[in-house]
């Protein structure tokens, strides 16, 4: 903000914090984002150290390269070959389980937080509290906890080493982001659609199905996106449930990281930080859209 637009009554001592403001967001932006502007120049290093040569410094093109980056996806060669060792066949097979779990516990953990919130949304409803405790109880305990937890049940069970296993475990994991942020939609719906759709004769389903979901359809994919987000990072349930078939990026980063550092490692890394700014920009779509739908007057056009 720029000084001008600091009230005319503002003293010497509210423009000091004013800029005193602007010095700690800056500094807390850079203690956050301050590392990805050295991994992302990184990933595209052509040799094979965790440090910027001295072609990188001079921008010398030499020196850059994508090799990392065909090895993370490998080649279609490397795919087809039956080699196990192929590390490109590796990193691509790992990023092909992250993103089956991950789409499949979403579509899991949206449907059942969605049914969830419609239900705690509802202020008669008995024991809300007490439900939504239990419901977000994942988001409270400690991920070595309810991974160990987990792991014990779905041995019995016979799920564990299994992608069944997994999708189960991260659907548990993104259900309290679901039931969260469409909660909080649902609770700043406004009753007057509904009653309208019933005054016009419409029975509860066709109401849900046809003025309260697309209304709040943007939570539900906020939700959505968060519990993807989730499950596509999560390292510590795969650790305790994964075998060797159900390795993912995060668990392979992990096993590179202490066994053999590669720049690949650089690579996903940067690939993780771009998907996560793409949602973060479609989340900002999405609550632009619901302030814009949901907050308007009923018949405002």
């Amino acid at each position: 903000m720029d000084v001008s637009r600091l009230p005319s009554y503002t003293g010497p001592l509210g423009r000091i914090w004013h800029y005193l403001f602007l010095l700690i967001c800056a500094l807390v932006f850079l203690l956050l984002i301050g590392p990805l502007f050295v991994i992302i120049p990184l990933s595209f290093n052509a040799d094979s150290y965790f440090t910027f040569s001295e072609g990188m410094l001079r921008l010398d093109p030499d020196a850059f390269s994508l090799k990392w980056y065909r090895e993370l996806f490998g080649t279609y060669e490397a795919i087809r070959s039956s080699r196990p060792e192929s590390r490109g066949s590796e990193w691509a097979s790992a990023a092909g389980n992250s993103f089956f779990i991950a789409i499949c516990s979403t579509v899991i953990a949206t449907s059942l937080g969605t049914l969830a919130a419609v239900g705690l949304s509802r202020s008669h409803m008995p024991f809300r509290r007490l439900i939504m405790a239990v419901l977000i109880s994942p988001m409270i305990v400690p991920i070595i906890i309810t991974a160990a937890g987990i792991f014990v049940y779905y041995s019995k069970y016979h799920l564990a080493y299994t992608h069944l296993g997994l999708i189960l475990a991260h659907a548990a994991l993104g259900t309290p982001f679901v039931v969260i942020t469409v909660t909080a939609v649902l609770m700043g719906f406004d009753q007057q659609y509904v009653r309208a759709s019933y005054s016009l004769g419409a029975r509860p389903l066709k109401t849900f199905r046809k003025v309260v979901l697309p209304l709040t359809f943007p939570g539900i994919i906020t939700g959505a996106i968060f519990a993807f987000v989730t499950s596509f990072d999560e390292v510590v349930v795969v650790i305790f449930l994964g075998g060797e078939n159900q390795v993912t990026l995060p668990r392979l980063i992990w096993s590179g990281i202490r066994q053999e550092i590669t720049l690949t490692i650089l690579a996903v890394a940067t690939i993780m930080v771009l998907l996560s700014v793409v949602v973060l920009f479609c989340v900002e779509l999405l609550r632009r859209r619901h302030e814009r739908f949901v907050t308007r007057p009923l018949g405002a056009p």
